[in-house]
Formats: C-alpha cells, sequence, structure tokens
C-alpha cells in the first residue's frame, strides 16, 4: 500500500495440511531440543545481564579459520565457524559443571528440503531447530575441529522426515513441548540472508535490518558493517556480567589465533 501498489507480489497460501504429523504420528528422530530439564542443570539468572554485540568481518573470520583442522577448513560455512567458537567461549564463560550437558540449537528453516516443494506463497512456519549436545568436559577438552563437526551433524538432520517427526511431538506431548532453556542451552538463529535489507516500503531500504539484541539464550546472526564500513556479521549475547568479562577475553583469545585450552578437572 504504501508503495501504491494494488495487490500482493506473491499471494498468501494457508493449506496447512501440508506440514501434518501423519495419522498416526510417528516420533522418527530424538529431539534433543525439547528434552527435559536435568536436576543438575544450571538454570538461567534472572537479573544482572548484560548485553554486548560482537562483529566478525573478513580479518575475524580468517583468523578463527585457521584454528580448524585442514579437513575442515574449505568445508567449513562461517555460520559453523562463528557458532563453534561463540558456544566454546560462552560455556567457558558460564563456569558450568563439566559434567552438565549443553546444548548448540540450530535454528534452520526448511523450506528448500521439501519434495514436492512447498508453495511459494505459503506462509506458515517451517523452522525447527535441532540440538548439537555434547558435556562441558567434551566441548572444551576438544579442538575446535570436533565442536564443528557436531553442529554439522545437527545440521545434517534437517530434512523433510524431521519436520514431520517435530510435527508428531507437538501432537503427542502438545503443552507439555518446550525447548529445554537453561544456562546450558544456546540458540542461534542466522539473519544475514533473509533478505529485510533490500525490503522497500515506499520510503527506501533499511539502514539497519535484524535484531537489535539477545533475547536471553537466543542471538542473531545480523549483517551490518563496522564503523570503519567494512561488511560483516554482528552477533549481539547476553550474558551475567561477570559472565561476559570471562566471555570477552576467551573470544578476544581466540581473535589472536589462541585455540581454547581446557583445564584439567
Amino acid at each position: 500500500m504504501a508503495r501504491g501498489a494494488t495487490a500482493c507480489s506473491i499471494s498468501p497460501i494457508w493449506e496447512r495440511h501440508l506440514l501434518d504429523a501423519g495419522d498416526p504420528p510417528r516420533v522418527t528422530f530424538h529431539h534433543h531440543e525439547y528434552d527435559e530439564v536435568e536436576p543438575t542443570a544450571t538454570s538461567w539468572p534472572s537479573d544482572n545481564l548484560v548485553q554486548r554485540s560482537f562483529f566478525f568481518g573478513p580479518v575475524e573470520v580468517s583468523t578463527l579459520r585457521s584454528l580448524l583442522p585442514l579437513h575442515l577448513c574449505h568445508c567449513t560455512t562461517k555460520f559453523e565457524l562463528l557458532t563453534a567458537c561463540l558456544w566454546r567461549c560462552r560455556t567457558i564463560a558460564l563456569n558450568l559443571n563439566p559434567n552438565e550437558k549443553v546444548r548448540m540449537l540450530c535454528v534452520g528453516n526448511l523450506r528448500s528440503k521439501f519434495n514436492p516443494s512447498l508453495p511459494l506463497g505459503y506462509y506458515g512456519n517451517v523452522i525447527v531447530f535441532p540440538a548439537a549436545i555434547t558435556t562441558v568436559r567434551n566441548l572444551l577438552h576438544n579442538p575446535l575441529g570436533y565442536t564443528v563437526e557436531l553442529l554439522k551433524q545437527a545440521k545434517a538432520s534437517m530434512t523433510m522426515e524431521y519436520a514431520k517427526s517435530v510435527a508428531a511431538l507437538m501432537v503427542l506431548r502438545a503443552k507439555q513441548l518446550n525447548f529445554t532453556a537453561v544456562a546450558g542451552s544456546f540458540v542461534v538463529s542466522d539473519l544475514t540472508k533473509i533478505g529485510f535489507e533490500d525490503i522497500d516500503f515506499g520510503w527506501g531500504k533499511a539502514v539497519f535490518a535484524g535484531a537489535a539484541k539477545a533475547v536471553g539464550v537466543i542471538s542473531f546472526f545480523v549483517s551490518t558493517k563496522s564503523k570503519k564500513g567494512e561488511v560483516g556479521t554482528s552477533v549481539p549475547i547476553c550474558l551475567p556480567a561477570p559472565a561476559m568479562e570471562r566471555f570477552e577475553k576467551e573470544l578476544d583469545n581466540m581473535l589472536k589465533g589462541h585455540p581454547i585450552q581446557g583445564k584439567e578437572e
């Protein structure tokens, strides 16, 4: 309307039946993202939280990539690389029990995974967030390549069958279904390719398009520019104040090309 158009460029399509769980509903995957919280899990604090945003340009990405083993250097995406580094730094910063399970939930859009394809105007939710899961000890005592491999495995599970399994789980567990929102859970959503910056409502393109801050354990990857005009990715992080200091220290070490070394317990 703001641009004087008389119709939508793409007509919306409802057709929710395309993602039905099936009859009977069958859960065919282990959905760690919906695991019940362990009694010993560290709860997420409700106060003394601070926000920081971290910028990763070509130099930062190249430095972090140098920490990977050769067989992963060229097949690891920027998203996988940055997520692995942030997950490790965040886990160290929170000072969790070495035996505690930690989860990295990668939000993924499954629209391209369907065969036959979903209609162009289908505007329902086609998002899943499978979890990479390990213990604090394993995450920090193994090299960065271990973390990347965990993320790759989680991403590889994002299939049409996975979406059907999630739908079945929602039917069977209904209101009891919640993702594991504890300190050891970290959720990352990549908004860099969503295209918000190219949307023009009639008064020009956006100066900034993305999430301004993290939401609890959820962070977002946003396309942005540094003060020097360098194009890169900005990631807001939310942590308790003492943990944020440790996070910045660990990330700074990695950006200097120093791999994280786990401490013996």
